[in-house]
């Protein structure tokens, strides 16, 4: 069953978007800033060191909206049915607790329906509480994670590569790109 105050307050504060983590970006842009997770760009990590840069990136952005605070942790899963089942394993491990938040459509065909299925985790932010998780999104084990607080202001999601992040003004955007300017991508559109 969708936790419908959950799903209320996400059609509040982000009106323009499912919670969806990859359409954040267009639907909100005067809010959004990305980062990448190595030097150079680089996508994947190949050593512990390489590891060791992208899960200070990920945790360094994370304790400044965070620190101290309870957050949802947001994993998907993906069905060609509108009820989830039960939750992957790979996803009990990383988040031991979660429960199915809500399942929304994806795609277009209504012969072959699609949906993403969100399970939520409520955790107290400490710098490491999701390492495996986040290293798992490192390796495009998982996919599509959000990491927001309770009261939906700030978003966090992390991708293999990066990390997207949604402010609640475009001033706050700004004085968080700049915090970590020399984490930004050299595309013009901040790609």
């Amino acid at each position: 069953m969708p936790d419908e105050a959950l799903l209320r307050l996400w059609e509040q504060r982000w009106p323009l978007c499912p919670p969806i983590a990859h359409e954040l970006k267009s639907a909100y842009p005067d809010r959004w800033v990305r980062f990448h997770s190595l030097p150079k760009s680089k996508r994947y990590p190949d050593t512990e060191a390489e590891y060791a840069v992208v899960l200070g990136r990920y945790n360094t952005v994370l304790d400044e909206l965070f620190h101290g605070k309870d957050v949802y942790v947001i994993t998907p899963d993906w069905s060609g049915t509108a009820h989830p089942g039960q939750r992957p394993d790979d996803h009990a491990r990383w988040l031991p607790g979660a429960r199915h938040w809500v399942s929304v459509p994806i795609g277009d065909d209504p012969e072959e329906p699609y949906y993403t299925h969100l399970f939520v985790s409520r955790i107290t932010w400490r710098r490491g509480e999701v390492d495996e998780l986040l290293r798992a999104v490192a390796d495009d084990a998982i996919a599509e994670v959000i990491i927001t607080d309770v009261d939906l202001h700030r978003i966090h999601h992390p991708y293999d590569g990066g990390a997207d992040v949604l402010l609640t003004t475009s001033a706050e955007r700004d004085q968080v790109r700049s915090r970590h300017a020399d984490w930004l991508s050299a595309h013009p559109n901040g790609l």
